[in-house]
């Protein structure tokens, strides 16, 4: 029934060392009594005399002991070593030498590679590798100090490293630890670093005067000009005024164009930055183009001087011919005294007439109305065209409608009628057809509202058409259609004569002649005829009609007497209007159709 069977601890540690003690508890804690002793105890203990009677002899105590990061604290070993770098987008090294330090930490065996840092070498310097145990091969083991020596190469994480040498700390530890190390080497450099160090050759200077006297002399001093640099012979070329500075210190020459208010030019500085400018160049025959080789000395044969300048001359700076009509006080000075001249007349400058360039329209491509087209050609954003607001104001709402009749050899097109509306606020025109029911044509919106053009005007100036175009038994051609004028409201009448001055004679004539029948039929019934007793008329006719008629077809008379109004007067023969009757089987009292 025991539950317990742990052992009691016998074995232990003191300042590094391993003893042994009895056991205190039995196994499972059962309580041991110290007199009970086995007979192999016993017998051990007899033999033990001395033991017994003296004591254990005293043993010699052992070396301290010292761990290898006290030994080795602060101690490290420095290897000069270098390796080479392969450099694949340059021309002009095909590989690069990198000097470094292999720095090796006897305390815990690792190590680490530092590159001194050299200003603007573009490079990433300094620590390449980071402090730890370098792995040496792929069976787990690292390096080791032992693996260390002159004229070798290591190998760490692909990159080879030479080592040409060591500090003295180093040569003294491994020859203490009995490695012999090998005559150390002399330290690689880089070539295209040696070739950078190479001393640049000096520009030959031209003969002349000290650069140094030269500078003394004439520093801060500067002769200035007055030019004009004409440049009309080119496209959208102008006439440019520029300053010429003259630096006496070191004969440079800069170009400053000057700028007027709104000028339309982008205000630069400088025309020409400050350099020497070559008058004459050497002759050289070679198959590049010169434009974009920089100039040396030894092809210029002469450069520009204070001589060459002057009122009046006419100089080539660059490809840019300028001409000198003036010059500043300082300069007359100078030039009176250095050259003797003494005639600084300015020159006077007249600017060439501009020549305005016709703007030409390109023609209508067909997109939109040409008033919007057009503005592409005047604004580089174009805007939308304005509108007479005025006009349309005064006209909102007042529309002029006429009948036309389709001009066309397709005899299904010769009963077509549509409604033409010019609407007074804009000057568009819309048809519209109303359907005829059974007749095949839908009918319904023809043209849309737009401007429409007369036949014979050009995209450039269109020329639209007025109400004063529109006369009775007037032609008008709508994009390819021709439309015959037939009939109009009354309303166009009456807008003419309100404003009779606008329009031409014979347009209110036509619609006069028009209307004149029309209005004295009406005249005639509303004279002859009291109102109380056509009424009664008509009420008399309908109640005929509806005796004799379950259903009678209102639209069939009215298609019959418009046939025989042919010239749309509103008269009608008393024997055709019996004839129709007759042929439209109204069977009326005699005495009925005679009171109608």
């Amino acid at each position: 029934q025991r539950t317990s069977f742990h052992r009691s601890h016998t074995l232990g540690f003191r300042n590094g060392y391993a003893f042994s003690q009895l056991p205190r508890e039995g196994v499972g804690g059962e309580t041991i009594f110290p007199n009970l002793l086995s007979q192999d105890q016993l017998d051990d203990l007899c033999t033990k005399g001395p033991t017994l009677t003296y004591g254990p002899a005293k043993k010699s105590p052992p070396p301290p002991f010292m761990p290898s990061y006290v030994a080795f604290d602060k101690q490290v070993l420095k290897f000069d070593a270098y390796f080479q770098e392969e450099v694949p987008t340059s021309a002009e090294e095909h590989y690069r030498i990198r000097q470094v330090g292999i720095y090796y930490y006897l305390e815990d065996d690792s190590m680490c590679v530092i590159e001194p840092v050299v200003k603007n070498s573009g490079l990433i310097q300094g620590k390449l590798m980071r402090r730890h145990r370098v792995p040496k091969n792929d069976q787990g083991d690292y390096y080791h100090w032992k693996d260390l020596n002159l004229a070798t190469n290591i190998t760490m994480y692909g990159r080879t490293y030479r080592l040409v040498d060591c500090d003295s700390f180093t040569k003294v530890f491994m020859e203490s630890q009995g490695i012999v190390l090998n005559p150390p080497e002399q330290m690689v450099s880089d070539p295209y670093t040696e070739q950078r160090r190479t001393p640049v050759q000096k520009p030959i200077v031209p003969a002349g005067p000290d650069p140094l006297w030269q500078f003394l002399t004439y520093d801060t001093k500067v002769l200035r000009f007055y030019a004009i640099w004409d440049d009309t012979n080119h496209p959208f070329g102008d006439q440019h005024r520029c300053i010429i500075h003259y630096f006496l210190a070191d004969d440079t020459v800069e170009v400053r164009e000057v700028y007027s208010r709104n000028d339309g030019r982008d205000p630069f500085p400088v025309l020409m930055k400050r350099q020497r400018l070559p008058k004459t160049l050497a002759e050289k025959k070679m198959g590049f183009p010169s434009c974009v080789l920089e100039i040396t000395n030894e092809e210029v044969l002469e450069w520009y001087s204070p001589r060459d300048f002057a009122i009046g001359k006419t100089i080539t700076l660059l490809g840019r011919t300028f001409l000198i009509y003036d010059c500043d006080k300082f300069t007359q000075n100078f030039y009176r005294e250095k050259f003797g001249v003494t005639d600084f007349q300015p020159l006077e400058i007249s600017e060439k007439p501009f020549k305005k360039v016709p703007q030409v329209i390109p023609p209508h491509n067909g997109f939109g109305i040409p008033e919007d087209s057009l503005q592409n050609c005047l604004r580089l954003i174009p805007k939308r065209p304005q509108k007479d607001v005025i006009k349309m104001l005064e006209n909102n709402l007042k529309v002029l409608r006429y009948q036309a009749a389709l001009e066309s050899p397709v005899p299904e097109d010769r009963n077509r009628r549509f409604i033409l509306s010019y609407f007074l606020s804009d000057d568009t025109i819309s048809i519209y057809e109303p359907p005829i029911r059974n007749s095949g044509i839908p009918g319904g919106k023809y043209l849309r509202r737009t401007r429409v053009a007369k036949p014979g005007s050009t995209p450039e100036d269109p020329i639209y058409f007025q109400p004063s175009d529109f006369t009775i038994g007037s032609t008008i051609e709508v994009f390819g259609h021709r439309f015959v004028i037939t009939d109009a409201d009354e309303y166009v009448l009456n807008y003419l004569e309100r404003n009779a001055e606008s329009f031409p004679a014979t347009t209110l004539q036509s619609l006069r002649d028009h209307f004149r029948p029309r209005k004295a039929v009406k005249d005639t019934v509303n004279n002859d005829i009291p109102k109380q007793d056509l009424d009664d008329l008509i009420e008399e006719v309908q109640k005929e009609l509806k005796l004799r008629h379950s259903y009678l077809n209102t639209r069939k008379f009215h298609e019959a007497f418009h046939q025989c109004d042919k010239d749309s007067s509103g008269i009608v023969d008393k024997g055709k209007f019996l004839d129709l009757c007759d042929r439209l089987e109204v069977p009326t009292s005699t005495i009925l159709l005679k009171k109608v």
